[in-house]
């Protein structure tokens, strides 16, 4: 099992190297799921993290089968509660105050919390969407999550006793035998099928949400990537083209990455809050 490094153990050379790196600016962050759980957002591969006991949502299987919806609204409805009222950690505030001096030009995010402008980041593309929005997959109307979720517990009163665990992505544990008893709700517009806004796990990235990641990635003269083990290509594909390009690159994480073969500048074994609120400090950076 990974161990999290103390703050002895986490290797100064590599935050002197980040810490030059960022102090040059022009850098754009890819961030993922390790940059919230400072939150108290779990992810779903970090250190130590135990095996989740079912898998998350599939793209395919939401789309098609009514079981699989209702299994993700009555966990989300648990899920929500919690992951709502998340708030932005160290390494939110330390990016948001990067991104004010010019060091960073903006952040890709993999990450639907919103964290990243509750912070005070201007410039953020959420590859994978955000879960404060909701959509009809029949007539295209747009609800706020938080609005939906009122609704929710309405049809579905004393739901929220029921929980019993946070997973990642605002899902919750919820025993099966509960599933029949959940009340589902529709479109206010047309009474149609409601879906998150966000990329479930085999779907992909909309070419507009791309084409603006890959607008601020050429503005860069480095990629950072914090909080992410680059296990998915969404956002794998940045490190892969930094390294083509021969774009100067770091990695912030605990456990290993999909990129520590294409040998970044500095390599950073620490949590996200603790390396980046570092490198703050060392610039003469405050956090907000």
């Amino acid at each position: 099992m990974l161990t999290v490094p103390s703050a002895a153990q986490v290797d100064e050379g590599a935050l002197e190297r980040l810490t030059a790196l960022l102090e040059e600016g022009g850098c754009v962050v890819l961030t993922g799921a390790g940059c919230s759980t400072e939150s108290g957002i779990p992810d779903y591969r970090g250190a130590g993290r135990p095996a989740r006991p079912s898998s998350p949502i599939q793209h395919g299987a939401f789309l098609r089968d009514p079981m699989v919806r209702r299994r993700y609204w009555a966990r989300a409805t648990l899920g929500w509660e919690r992951f709502s009222k998340a708030r932005p950690n160290r390494a939110h505030r330390a990016l948001a105050a990067l991104e004010r001096t010019g060091a960073v030009t903006g952040v890709i995010t993999q990450n639907v919390d919103r964290l990243h402008q509750a912070a005070g980041s201007a410039r953020v593309v959420e590859l994978h969407g955000a879960l404060a929005d909701v959509i009809c997959l029949d007539c295209g109307a747009r609800e706020l999550r938080a609005t939906l979720q009122e609704r929710l517990l309405v049809e579905n009163p004393g739901w929220l006793r029921l929980a019993a665990g946070t997973n990642p992505d605002g899902d919750a544990d919820l025993a099966a035998e509960h599933l029949a008893d959940f009340r589902m709700v529709g479109c206010r517009a047309c009474g149609g099928t409601l879906k998150p806004e966000v990329v479930f796990f085999g779907g992909s990235v909309a070419p507009p949400v791309l084409a603006s990641a890959w607008q601020l990635f050429g503005e860069a003269t480095a990629l950072l990537v914090v909080g992410s083990s680059l296990a998915v290509f969404s956002g794998f594909r940045f490190a892969r083209r930094a390294a083509e390009v021969g774009l100067r690159m770091a990695i912030v994480n605990i456990g290993p990455t999909r990129a520590d073969q294409l040998a970044p500048l500095a390599r950073v074994h620490a949590p996200a809050g603790k390396a980046l609120s570092a490198v703050a400090e060392r610039l003469g950076i405050a956090l907000d």
